[in-house]
């Protein structure tokens, strides 16, 4: 299986010790807080379906990135084999790679949650209307777990590949 993803392997674009897919999925996680921000926007200006419509795109992709980055870390021999050349402690980066999962687990919880309720609520016609409350107060905790899940996945990056 190796064989036919040796390029993910291959040397990053960001400069750094990183590997491609590692640069890749990271540059992602910088920019999925404003690419979800985007769509946040089309449901402030009162365009509702094109707002269902780019929020379940960008699940959608994000679930996909997430699986490439998965195989990515698995194929290339997990957290230890990227941990080496960094000047920073096993301890110290374990600590923030295990926030990091907590984080991002919680945010994968609240997107999930938020993508099914609000395909159903949209459908049914309760959003816009007697459910956007109740939608708005879960897609809120959402964006802000998407938010901290980006500062720390770039704060894993860079513990393990740039110091």
């Amino acid at each position: 299986m190796k064989e036919n993803i040796n390029y993910m392997f291959e040397a990053g674009f960001l400069g750094t010790r990183a590997p491609f897919f590692m640069d890749f999925v990271t540059l992602i996680v910088v920019f999925l807080p404003l690419i979800v921000f985007s769509s946040i926007l089309f449901a402030r200006k009162g365009k509702y379906a094109l707002h269902a419509i780019t929020q379940n795109i960008i699940f959608v992709t994000a679930v996909i990135v997430l699986g490439y980055f998965e195989l990515g870390v698995r194929v290339g021999g997990g957290f230890d084999a990227f941990m080496q050349g960094s000047s920073v402690s096993h301890t110290y980066a374990s600590i923030v790679l295990v926030l990091h999962i907590l984080i991002a687990v919680v945010m994968l919880f609240y997107w999930i949650m938020t993508v099914l309720n609000a395909n159903i609520q949209y459908k049914r016609g309760l959003i816009p209307g007697p459910k956007a409350r109740q939608h708005k107060l879960l897609a809120a905790k959402t964006f802000i777990a998407i938010i901290f899940t980006s500062f720390s996945g770039i704060w894993v990056y860079l513990l393990l590949f740039v110091y």
